[in-house]
């Protein structure tokens, strides 16, 4: 694994000028997902993303740069403190070739994945009742980092992926995160039958109180704003093409549809996550108002 080393006081620095194994090993971790959680590491570019991994304690095992490359005071911060990351000093040609962006970021991080445990997820953030939402086998990486996004911007205590769908850390998904990726507790179960055992767990956690499941399906029994969100809430969406699945749908306990008027019949996956997200935001803070 990149970043073990026996003197983590002092960066291993490590020169890169050909495709060699180091560079196949950074591109692997780009394109395949079997690899990447096989290595346990993923790839993050960005200064807000490698900014938030930083904050939030995540584990840098190695920093990219360019050789001969001047950089910012804010590039060479990050290489003075990340004292336990390899460096890897990559020709400029290579560093190009591994960036997503036009013009190559200054720094591409190497960070450890960490364990899919649900019990990363602590309940009740922030003093509210637990909030935790599911996507069921997510195809679109973008669609997947908007709603980790919208997770930890409407006060979510985290979000389980369920199913084989899009990988949490694609490159497309860790960058439509916007680094909240960090933030929220984000993990993955094997399907509904996991994220049931996982809830009949968190029960004894609140003290015998079983939150209440609600799916979100646009044939769903009531609408969004007539079922009461202030207590303990799973919600659950659904795959964009298919919508929840049976097994989903035999868990939840309500079906909550989003009102809708024009031609449209169907919303956006992130769009409906986010607009559910916040109804229930919406009805935590005016509850809290009332009292």
């Amino acid at each position: 694994m990149l970043g073990q080393r026996t003197s983590p006081s002092v960066p291993e620095v490590i020169r890169v000028r050909t495709e060699d194994n180091v560079f196949q090993r950074l591109e692997v971790l780009k394109r395949n997902r079997n690899k990447r959680h096989r290595f346990g590491e993923f790839v993050l570019e960005g200064v807000r993303g490698i900014n938030a991994a930083r904050a939030h304690g995540w584990g840098i095992l190695a920093l990219a740069y360019a050789a001969d490359r001047r950089l910012s005071t804010w590039a060479q911060v990050v290489l003075t403190e990340q004292k336990t990351a390899t460096h890897l000093e990559l020709s400029p040609h290579l560093m190009e070739e591994l960036s997503d962006r036009e013009d190559s970021s200054e720094l591409i991080a190497i960070v450890g994945i960490p364990d899919d445990n649900p019990d990363r997820i602590a309940l009740g953030r922030a003093g509210a009742q637990a909030l935790v939402v599911i996507f069921d086998r997510p195809v679109s990486p973008g669609n997947l980092g908007s709603i980790i996004r919208s997770c930890d911007a409407l006060g979510a205590d985290g979000l389980i992926v369920t199913g084989h769908g899009a990988d949490v850390y694609d490159p497309a998904t860790v960058r439509a995160s916007a680094g909240s990726l960090f933030a929220l507790p984000t993990v993955r179960l094997a399907s509904h039958n996991e994220a049931g055992a996982w809830v009949d767990h968190v029960t004894l956690d609140l003290g015998g109180t079983r939150p209440q499941i609600v799916g979100v399906s646009g044939d769903g029994d009531l609408a969004i704003d007539e079922i009461d969100l202030t207590g303990a809430t799973v919600l659950v969406t659904g795959n964009e093409t298919k919508g929840l699945s049976a097994g989903y749908r035999a868990v939840c306990n309500t079906l909550v549809r989003i009102p809708m008027a024009g031609a449209a019949d169907s919303l956006n996956v992130a769009c409906a996550a986010s607009i559910v997200l916040y109804e229930a935001a919406r009805q935590r803070r005016r509850r809290v108002t009332v009292r």
